[in-house]
């Protein structure tokens, strides 16, 4: 994570602008209990976006059930949405996803999912992300 996000706060704006939980995950790098995220069963059509900053991250074609407890995508709506890091917090390495334009955290990555086009399994915190559905 060398460059800067574009959207900047100060954390006493980021305090304001999110509730605790949304703080939590998304500035903190909390996780969300599994199963329980408000957007793990969403089935409609639409775009998932960056909590924090309204990005454009995960389209609703991406999506797919991987029964780990948080939504699932393959693969995000555009390859710079979003930025990787380690993370090694657990004891062993994991690749952490982060919003590209506010650098809030989103959840991880991992490459387990064959039964995807890429193979990749982006597991994502609900409270991370807004759901705004296609127009009917």
């Amino acid at each position: 994570m060398d460059e800067q996000p574009r959207i900047l706060k100060s954390e006493a704006e980021w305090k304001k602008l999110l509730n605790p939980a949304e703080y939590l995950v998304l500035r903190q790098a909390g996780t969300e209990r599994p199963g329980t995220g408000e957007l793990l069963n969403e089935k409609r059509a639409g775009m998932y976006l960056c909590r924090a900053c309204g990005a454009e991250l995960f389209s609703s074609s991406t999506k797919f059930e991987s029964f780990c407890g948080w939504p699932s995508f393959f693969d995000p709506n555009e390859k710079d949405a979003v930025i990787y890091r380690t993370d090694t917090l657990l004891g062993y390495e994991r690749t952490e996803v982060r919003c590209a334009s506010c650098h809030s955290h989103l959840g991880h990555v991992f490459p387990d999912a064959p039964q995807t086009p890429t193979g990749n399994r982006y597991c994502m915190n609900s409270v991370a992300l807004q759901f705004v559905p296609d127009e009917q």
